[in-house]
């Protein structure tokens, strides 16, 4: 009867997660440049006369741009490494 259990517990797979490599050297970069961004949409948005077009409307886009389009696409971003890119038609 012992010799059954061990022979159920060796014989469980490991899961191996999906998600053990996926940020890469890329993905970081474009993090990074989302956070240059972020900087220089503030530092932008505190110019001083409040009324002028760079507090107004360029830093709006500036932060808008690094918030909904850089960030998501540095955590989205996945290169595809196919080795097998060959169509084969049988």
């Amino acid at each position: 009867m012992a010799q059954v259990k061990r022979r159920i517990r060796s014989q469980k797979k490991v899961l191996k997660s999906p998600f053990k490599d996926y940020w890469t050297k890329e993905n970081y970069y474009i993090l990074g440049f989302g956070f240059i961004l972020l900087i220089i949409g503030n530092i932008l948005l505190a110019q001083s006369p409040y009324e002028n077009p760079l507090s107004l409307s360029v830093a709006p886009v500036v932060l808008l741009l690094a918030y909904l389009v850089v960030f998501p696409f540095a955590i989205l971003y996945r290169k595809n490494n196919n080795d097998n890119s060959e169509n084969v038609s049988g």
